[in-house]
């Protein structure tokens, strides 16, 4: 029963593992498509600023212009945070994998031990257990 006990709590523990894991790789993967989102924002923003038909003022164009460099290297600076990102949140999948993996094992292992102290009890009992063996009567004299 030891044995069962304690691969019951190992399997509890990488349950936990496997949750703390999945919870990482989630983050990690809406950390990614949250730099994403904001790459595509700067990408419109960008787009947005045209000059606009008409007679329009030297400063203003200079600014527009400066503004649109501004994003645009936001934007392209974004490209290897989001690069990085991308690797962090695969390494933490990849974990969960793992943990996942672990937490399967862990599972089968209590099983077994489980099936196992099953038997041993049956054959325990099955050894306490003796048949009688019936004496046939003696015949009487009528």
């Amino acid at each position: 029963m030891n044995k069962v006990r304690q691969r019951a709590r190992i399997a509890r523990v990488r349950g936990i593992q496997h949750g703390i894991a999945s919870m990482a790789a989630a983050k990690a993967s809406g950390h990614v498509q949250f730099l994403e989102a904001n790459e595509q924002r700067l990408k419109t923003m960008r787009d947005g600023l045209a000059a606009s038909p008409g007679a329009t003022c030297g400063a203003t164009l200079a600014s527009v212009g400066e503004l649109a460099m501004r994003l645009e290297a936001a934007r392209e600076g974004l490209g290897t945070t989001i690069a990085s990102a991308k690797i962090a949140a695969r390494l933490r999948e990849e974990a969960r994998l793992g943990a996942r993996r672990d937490q399967d094992c862990a599972e089968k292992l209590e099983r077994k031990a489980a099936s196992a102290a099953a038997r041993a009890y049956e054959k325990r009992a099955g050894a306490n257990f003796r048949p009688r063996i019936k004496n046939q009567p003696v015949e009487s004299e009528q």
